[in-house]
């Protein structure tokens, strides 16, 4: 028994008739890399960006309330978990910034070409790639 979803309506294109799903399945349907950086990458970015914001949140308020909760802050910044999340909130943050760009293009009607969208697909990747790498070679 095959795996592939089952044809369930019927269109008529000129003279004949062509069967075919009535959506799109997820084992059916392949994403182009496009849909995945926008749905997995912008959105889940956006939400990492908020994540970041509370550590900086964090980081602001301690300073505020005096020495020893700012030591606290900056102890677990030092520690390899709040590396981890810097380094997150930095990959984060670039590739926010990066699909942000690449969208404004196409608001201004520029890049829809499967060639240039798989050309600013990788542009993207390597942008991000790149832009955290010079962040923490620099910090």
């Amino acid at each position: 028994m095959s795996t592939a979803a089952k044809p369930t309506t019927t269109r008529t294109m000129g003279t004949r008739e062509i069967a075919r799903p009535l959506s799109p399945h997820l084992q059916v349907y392949r994403m182009p890399l496009a849909a995945m950086l926008s749905i997995a990458g912008h959105r889940a970015t956006g939400i990492g960006l908020v994540l970041g914001l509370l550590l900086l949140t964090w980081w602001l308020a301690a300073a505020a309330f005096g020495d020893t909760a700012y030591a606290t802050v900056m102890a677990f910044i030092g520690s390899w978990l709040g590396q981890l999340v810097l380094f997150g909130f930095s990959v984060a943050f670039y590739f926010h910034v990066c699909t942000g760009v690449r969208h404004l293009f196409w608001d201004a009607g520029k890049g829809f070409e499967i060639p240039a969208t798989q050309r600013t697909n990788q542009i993207v990747i390597a942008a991000a790639v790149a832009l955290t790498i010079l962040t923490w070679l620099i910090v």
